[in-house]
């Protein structure tokens, strides 16, 4: 007599769902802590993408991408301010 509560197939499976559930979240936490662009407490500063720096990767692969500013948008940013 086997239970069917412990059915020897769902071992592959439950450990699939963990490992991309653990995946998921490590990744969570590490773009919490270590992306600029990642905002929890929108509160204190209401224009958080200001202080994002153009010259770092956001991303997390990053090839051949050179940063250069726009002339056009930062004149609009430097009226508006």
């Amino acid at each position: 007599f086997i239970s069917p509560f412990f059915v020897f197939q769902l071992i592959p499976l439950v450990g699939v769902v963990s490992f991309a559930a653990v995946g998921a979240l490590s990744f969570s936490v590490y773009s919490l802590f270590s992306k600029s662009d990642v905002i929890i407490n929108k509160s204190g500063n209401p224009e958080p993408w200001e202080t994002v720096d153009p010259t770092k990767s956001q991303k997390l692969l990053t090839i051949h991408q050179k940063w250069k500013p726009i002339e056009e948008l930062e004149n609009v940013r430097k009226l508006t301010k």
